[in-house]
């Protein structure tokens, strides 16, 4: 642009003399503009069907690719085809069926605030390091292609290639790319698989808003690094010289080097030391989670170091979980609906009658002891994990035993049951920051209170309320109550629903007529609450085999049920909070966190801060195979983890050149946890995949010996020659 700019100065002063220009129009094309329909590709594969797919570079003089490039465009993207703004390399995606898609990048936004501000930008800095940045201003995988994890295998190519591609045309090599995805259009699921980083969400506004009017769509920004260095060239005046030395980042602006970092990074700890120590023992704790914390940390040393670091005033549970609330909450803002699923667990500490600070957990006051642990996870609609926005932990005190009879005469705020608004509170928090998102709290019948149906009907801009319901309240203007009046009305429709086998029941096939209505529930007789307006769901299973209890639900929700669908949606929706039973049994079997011997509840406390997270991501892994089970198992494993994984299990010496998908790696780490794969066997569960983890740690520990030594010994030789 600069140098155009400078041509047409120099012609005006009759310097140099330009051919006649061209008429352009920059109108927005009519449909008599745009050419013929084409026959464009259509497919139902899947990526290794497909074959080899690769990228096209289209010039502008290359009329037949630029014609097909254009035509993609404006027939199937919401943006059309352009114009792009100012530099810009376009790409035609091919495979040998014919091209399958279409992308381009292009000058990225002057300004943007969340992006600046994670850079540490200001204008100056802005304006000089800008030229290091493009953006990803198309991207495009035909209607009629449908081929799962395809477009993060393009997006992968394309990143790969474009720095020296820039570089080639422009001479300026980019360090960072960004992208903007319209929410109301798309999820953004495959620049999260390729790994692109979520940093917030613009205001509306266009290049051409210089008003402030902000009449567009709000969508997310997401980046991509290109460059290990990114940080330090895009501070240093655009990379025209590099600092002496490296400029200091805040924790959010920092890219996490791996899952620990993420999860744990920025936490507020007094001293550097104490930040180190825990990235360290999350990586030990995951490598090794069945074992205590002496086995997980494998030295005298790092165990001693442990026990201060848990014994330390200032890392408290509330404390080590903040970073993860954070990255859980950055993962919500990618979803449309997000399940905010609560459950109450106890942990059994009666085996080490030593620990301080524990507390009944049974129904007497001389019964097994130990503390109770009330979780919020977030899930998505397909039960993916996608972290937790709450934790509590607490121990009873037995003086509390045998005073059942004053529970009422006790405000909410000081009882136990408290626990569920709390949690209401932090799911309500992230919703005021997430306008994106819908969070639905989902509880099971303990959660059947009406101090929460009141707390959340007073903020209706808050989340939403899930909750089985256990009470038969009476109903306004109703002379039955609750159940009665569900039962009285006619079905809506039947729900054919697979029930898993469980311990000696069969699986089967159950027919649930399901029923919903709009209900008024009324206060309690020691409440003067107001009538709370409320729709009911009601799940009955019909014709039931010989022997085997009837399925029956009934749900109670702020969502609106006006129909069929969307009553087994709220169906469905509950089914997800089975999910969170599952994190609660991988805490204890798999991070087996009541044999941990720790002498003190803080202790404790502070280690279960670090084995929520490590059940939450071996959890995230065995949902995340079946969500994009093609996907490139780099999104989750370290090369050197992939690598001795394959040669390991393959007996072969010499590992593959590709990363393999993410279900046939996970596949691959259950079957060192005693998954067999056979046909009847289905996917892996937590267990075997735990187990698997354990194992792959010292096989890729030894496998970076061997390679390193290798690679020592080829170097050794060379020099010697």
């Amino acid at each position: 642009m600069s140098c155009r700019v400078a041509l047409l100065k120099l012609a005006r002063r009759g310097v140099i003399e330009l051919p006649v220009g061209q008429a352009v129009s920059f109108a927005k094309p009519t449909e008599a503009s745009v050419p013929a329909l084409r026959d464009w590709l259509a497919i139902e594969t899947n990526l290794a069907e497909l074959g080899r797919v690769w990228l096209v570079p289209v010039d502008s003089g290359q009329a037949e690719l630029s014609s097909t490039w254009w035509a993609m465009m404006q027939a199937h993207h919401p943006l059309g085809a352009g114009p792009l703004c100012g530099a810009q390399l376009r790409y035609l995606v091919a495979c040998e069926a014919g091209f399958v898609g279409a992308l381009s990048f292009s000058a990225p936004a002057w300004r943007l605030a969340p992006r600046d501000a994670w850079i540490g930008w200001d204008d100056p800095t802005r304006q000089a390091g800008l030229s290091k940045l493009v953006a990803n201003s198309r991207f495009l995988i035909l209607p009629g292609v449908r081929v799962p994890n395809l477009a993060s295998h393009v997006l992968s190519q394309a990143l790969a290639r474009l720095a020296n591609d820039w570089q080639t045309r422009y001479g300026i090599t980019p360090v960072l790319v960004e992208t903007f995805v319209d929410r109301s259009r798309y999820r953004g699921t495959c620049y999260r698989a390729a790994n692109w980083i979520l940093l917030g969400q613009t205001q509306g506004r266009g290049r051409q808003d210089r008003l402030h009017v902000a009449q567009g769509t709000i969508k997310d920004i997401w980046v991509y690094p290109l460059h290990s260095h990114w940080q330090t060239i895009l501070q240093a005046n655009g990379g025209a010289s590099l600092p002496d030395r490296p400029v200091k980042l805040s924790a959010a602006q920092v890219v996490p080097v791996d899952w620990a970092e993420e999860e744990f990074g920025g936490c507020k700890l007094p001293d550097a030391r104490l930040q180190t120590r825990l990235l360290s023992l999350a990586r030990d704790f995951y490598a090794r989670p069945t074992a205590n914390v002496a086995q997980a940390c494998a030295s005298r040393a790092k165990t001693k170091a442990a026990y201060r670091f848990l014994d330390h005033d200032k890392t408290t549970m509330d404390t080590l979980l903040q970073p993860h609330y954070r990255a859980t909450e950055a993962r919500v803002r990618t979803e449309s609906i997000v399940l905010a699923v609560q459950d109450t667990s106890s942990l059994n500490y009666t085996a080490h009658a030593a620990t301080e600070g524990m507390g009944p957990i049974g129904s007497t006051a001389n019964g097994p002891q130990g503390l109770h642990l009330h979780s919020t996870l977030a899930f998505s609609t397909q039960g993916t994990p996608l972290g937790f926005l709450d934790v509590q932990c607490w121990s009873r005190d037995r003086a509390d035993f045998g005073k059942k009879a004053k529970r009422h005469r006790v405000p909410i705020e000081e009882k136990e049951s408290f626990k569920w608004l709390k949690s209401l509170r932090a799911v309500a928090a992230v919703q005021a920051r997430c306008p994106g998102t819908t969070l639905v709290s989902v509880g099971d019948r303990e959660a059947d209170i009406y101090e929460l149906f009141e707390e959340a009907m007073a903020h209706l801009e808050g989340p939403k309320l899930l909750v089985r319901a256990e009470h038969n309240r009476q109903l306004q203007d109703e002379q039955h109550c609750l159940w009665e009046t569900m039962q009285s009305r006619p079905a809506d429709g039947i729900q054919v629903l697979q029930v898993p086998r469980q311990a000696s029941r069969a699986a089967r096939t159950a027919h649930m007529s399901i029923r919903f209505a709009a209900v008024s529930l009324l206060a309690p007789a020691q409440h003067k609450g107001p009538a709370i307006s409320i729709w009911a769901v009601l799940a009955q299973e019909q014709n039931a085999p010989v022997g085997v209890k009837p399925l029956e639900w009934m749900l109670l929700t702020t969502v609106p049920v006006t129909c069929f669908e969307q009553a087994t949606e709220k169906l469905m929706w509950y089914a997800r909070r089975w999910g969170i039973e599952v994190l609660h049994r991988t805490l204890k079997s798999g991070c087996r966190i009541e044999r941990r011997q720790l002498g003190q509840a803080d202790r404790i406390e502070a280690c279960l801060a670090i084995d929520l997270v490590v059940a939450w991501r071996i959890y995230y892994l065995n949902k995340l195979g079946r969500e994009v089970p093609q996907a490139p198992c780099t999104v989750y494993f370290e090369e050197a983890e992939w690598k001795a994984l394959m040669v390991f299990t393959t007996n072969n010496p010499v590992a593959p050149a590709q990363p393999p998908t993410l279900r046939e790696a996970i596949r691959r780490v259950a079957s060192l946890g005693g998954f067999l794969g056979r046909k009847s066997d289905g996917e892996p569960g937590t267990q075997t995949l735990w187990i698997g983890l354990q194992r792959l740690d010292d096989i890729a520990a030894m496998w970076q010996v061997m390679t390193d030594a290798t690679q020592k010994t080829v170097s050794s030789y060379i020099n010697s020659g």
